[in-house]
């Protein structure tokens, strides 16, 4: 009888949960077992893929505290996200275990939902979506519950929700209309204000209001329960009072924050210490205690997370108090700790790199912008300001390092057999003592990593028993300092010093002209290993012909005078200026360079208010070279006033335009006296690739090419220099080609009418009478233009025709034309403009009309 019992109700039981299953009848028993279903199965489900997505995002978030903090802990990605992706395989399933609430458990009888979970289904489905960076989506999800769920009891959860979503995609000031309605006329619950108000001063920040930004940010601090958005907001109250200038309350808020200490994530703790630090006035505080403050923050273990910060702002209190040295020590411990902060390293490198600009330390001063632009996103305009630095520094460090490896060369030359000996026996001795490290570092690395074969094989973790206790210890290569130390030797060895960039292994990218190779590094790159230790290798490689040393002591020369000209021009630096060009002068440098070395140390003189020296240097220029222009200059003062409108730089405009006009003779005559002019002057590589431009118009390819080799290799620090390096790279090899272009491909046709000796008035006339003749053609649009090809032919070249037999047929037609007495009877030939083009550029006129 049990049996029967216990069988008849387990029968009812199934029958009531079928009947319950069916989403159709609105009865009490259907609305509650789909109620149930969806908040303690699907969604509790799709609750916790989200909170491991934001998880996720909360660990790989990393907060920027020298900007003003955003309110929302979400770093947007710029990648676009292509439809049926997602980035995070966490809110995928949450928006998955959403839809599936919807599909199964919603309860749509007459118009309306009987289930009343299924909006807090289609709230995270926006949630998941919006984390996942879809924001178009996810305002879809969140309007669509503000229309069919107008009375639900997440309402205004989903409104702030829905302008979060706005105010991602920019719509801030729809946002701002909207949330200050909302806070007007509806009763928020206290998370719902903190939220509402917290972006709504987000959205006033975007729109640059931070006044209002700064109330709405205290009503979300009022409001919040959450220890952590109450330090993050008193944290952004207090950079807020900081851009207002108001210390006072941003030093309070710091210290409230400083309070809350354990209650709250460390970052906020630490960085309130340091922006507190930074804010106190020294003058009004015990340097003392000033110092054993920041002393506490360095030695407390909590703290090595922040080492890096920390030393900065150690680093950036000893340098306020004018203590350099200290400073600049803990610059660098602030770069060798282990922060991932590219902002902190980018500035720490900045400043090491102002400190030796100021010190006139410049090569490595330029070293230190290098890494700082490299901490630099390329397109930020920190990047674009540290690269002109670089870039100004650029020329000094190249002939500095010209300078100093030719002296010690010409040193090398002027001793005797007995000194040089002396010198490299010393050298030989220190690569012996280094080969020795490097030998006893890869034999200890040998013992250490007897697993690992050769670089390049599979790098996985290997173990090693570790006596008898059955513990094994890791000999990952990398875990094992004497294993790097010599696997950085090794690349040094065998690549050398070279540059993190793309492509690394080039060997152009060996060394960049900023770092000055050494005498010795050359020659030991160049030694076998028998080589390395004989001195009789070095000996053999001291220059000993007099060509080759003058060439080098020239070198050497024209980098000084440059180095004067930089340090004097660009730098201001008078004093580093004058032993430069003083340096120079005793050189016995070539007479070309006498002159304007000389004229520069008289203005050196006279702005460094040395009136004696500049007495004797003005003597010498009257006495020596009274028929200069620097003679002139100084009997004639308004001269220099006059000397802008004779200047390089107008020179060089009114050259330009005569190329403009084809007078390249004329270009080519003064631009070579422009160079002996200008010596030294920013401007000469200008007119040098000016002078190849006009010389590859007369004289075809081959001249053009020789000519912008020269400028490359003659200037290759300038801008010119570099254009010039480019052009053989890429534009020469294309202009080199001398294929004939198919004429049955073109659609572009000229006819040409060739003059050779003749006078300009003569071409001229010829030119004026085309003009006429193609102005009475209505079918083709016609064109007339004077060509120079060489130094005694011109072309005169009427351009639109559109094939060949089009062209000679018009040419044909003025030939023949019986209506005016001024027939064009001249020879002419008909081309293609891509051959037209061939023709100019490698002046073959001839080999083409031997096709014809």
């Amino acid at each position: 009888m049990k049996a029967v019992v216990k069988i008849f109700g387990l029968c009812l039981v199934l029958l009531l949960v079928v009947q319950s299953c069916s989403r159709k009848k609105d009865k009490w028993l259907n609305r509650n077992f789909h109620a149930m279903g969806t908040k303690y199965n699907v969604l509790y489900n799709g609750n916790l893929a989200l909170q491991s997505g934001l998880d996720a995002i909360n660990d790989a978030y990393s907060e920027n505290f020298w900007e003003l903090l955003p309110v929302e802990r979400m770093q947007v990605d710029k990648d676009v996200i292509k439809p049926g992706q997602s980035q995070n395989a966490d809110f995928q399933r949450a928006e998955e275990k959403a839809i599936k609430a919807v599909q199964t458990h919603d309860m749509v009888i007459k118009g309306k939902e009987k289930n009343p979970q299924i909006d807090e289904a289609y709230l995270l489905l926006g949630q998941a979506r919006y984390y996942d960076q879809r924001f178009i989506q996810a305002l879809e999800a969140f309007n669509y519950i503000l229309f069919k769920y107008p009375t639900s009891d997440k309402i205004n959860t989903t409104k702030v929700w829905r302008e979060k979503t706005n105010i991602r995609l920019d719509n801030n000031e729809l946002a701002i209309k909207n949330l200050n309605e909302l806070i007007e006329t509806e009763q928020l619950s206290q998370q719902d204000m903190a939220d509402a108000t917290a972006i709504l001063a987000q959205a006033y920040v975007n729109m640059n209001a931070k006044d209002l930004a700064l109330e709405q940010i205290k009503i979300a601090l009022e409001n919040t329960k959450s220890n952590s958005y109450r330090a993050r907001y008193k944290y952004i109250i207090a950079q807020l009072h900081e851009e207002f200038e108001e210390i006072d309350s941003a030093k309070a808020y710091y210290s409230e924050i400083i309070e809350m200490h354990r209650k709250i994530p460390r970052p906020y703790y630490i960085n309130a210490h340091l922006s507190k630090i930074r804010l106190q006035d020294l003058n009004n505080y015990n340097k003392l205690e000033y110092e054993e403050y920041l002393t506490k923050l360095e030695e407390d273990r909590e703290n090595r997370p922040f080492l890096g910060k920390i030393y900065y702002q150690i680093a950036q209190y000893y340098q306020n108090i004018e203590s350099d040295s200290v400073a600049e020590v803990y610059y660098n411990k602030s770069l060798r700790s282990q922060t991932t902060e590219q902002k902190l390293k980018a500035i720490n490198y900045s400043i090491l790199g102002d400190m030796y600009f100021d010190r006139s330390v410049y090569r490595t001063a330029g070293a230190y912008y290098d890494s700082t632009m490299t901490n630099h996103e390329e397109r930020s305009k920190m990047y674009r300001l540290y690269k002109r630095k670089r870039d100004n520094l650029q020329d000094v460090i190249f002939y500095e390092g010209v300078a100093q490896r030719n002296d010690s060369i010409l040193k090398l030359v002027s001793m005797s057999d007995e000194e040089r000996a002396l010198v490299f026996t010393d050298i030989v001795e220190k690569i012996k003592k280094r080969d020795e490290e490097r030998e006893k570092l890869e034999d200890a690395a040998k013992r250490d990593n007897s697993g690992l074969t050769q670089a390049g094989q599979n790098m996985a973790p290997l173990v090693r028993e570790v006596g008898d206790t059955g513990k094994k210890e890791s000999s990952f290569y990398f875990y094992n300092p004497t294993s790097v130390a010599f696997g950085k030797n090794e690349f040094l060895k065998i690549w050398g010093d070279r540059p993190l960039e793309d492509n690394w292994r080039w060997s152009t990218k060996g060394r960049s002209v900023e770092q000055s190779i050494s005498a010795e590094d050359e020659l030991l790159a160049t030694a076998t290993d028998e080589e390395r230790y004989d001195i009789n290798f070095y000996l053999s490689k001291i220059p000993s012909e007099p060509k080759e040393i003058d060439s080098i002591a020239k070198d050497r020369n024209y980098a000084y005078y440059q180095l004067g000209l930089i340090y004097k021009e660009k730098f201001n630096e008078l004093n580093l200026a004058k032993d430069k060009l003083q340096i120079l002068l005793g050189n016995n440098p070539e007479e070309r360079l006498v002159l304007p070395a000389k004229y520069n140390l008289y203005k050196i003189y006279e702005l460094l208010g040395q009136t004696d020296q500049a007495n004797i240097a003005k003597q010498d220029i009257l006495s020596n070279y009274p028929d200069s222009r620097y003679a002139e200059l100084i009997r004639n003062p308004r001269a220099a006033l006059d000397q802008e409108a004779n200047s390089a730089e107008n020179l060089y405009k009114k050259l330009f335009e005569a190329f403009e006009n084809q007078n390249y003779e004329q270009v080519l005559t003064q631009c070579e006296k422009a160079v002996l002019d200008y010596d030294g002057d920013d401007m000469v590589p200008k007119f040098e690739i000016l002078k190849a431009a006009a010389k590859g118009r007369l004289e075809g390819f081959e001249a053009y090419k020789e000519a912008v080799n020269y400028v490359a290799l003659t200037y290759p620090n300038s801008e010119e220099g570099k254009r010039a390096s480019e052009l053989l790279n890429t534009a020469i090899p294309i202009m080199a080609k001398k294929d004939w272009y198919n004429e049955e491909d073109s659609e572009n046709f000229y006819i040409v009418y060739q003059f050779e000796n003749e006078t300009e008035e003569n071409i001229k006339k010829f030119a004026e009478l085309m003009e006429q003749k193609v102005k009475n053609v209505n079918y083709f649009d016609l064109t007339v233009s004077k060509d120079v090809y060489d130094r005694n032919t011109t072309f005169v070249v009427v351009h639109g025709l559109k094939s060949i037999n089009g062209a000679k047929g018009f040419a044909q037609i003025l030939n023949e034309d019986k209506k005016n007495k001024t027939k064009i009877t001249r020879p002419y030939f008909s081309i293609c403009s891509e051959n037209y083009a061939i023709v100019q550029r490698h002046k073959n006129l001839n080999a083409y009309l031997d096709l014809q």
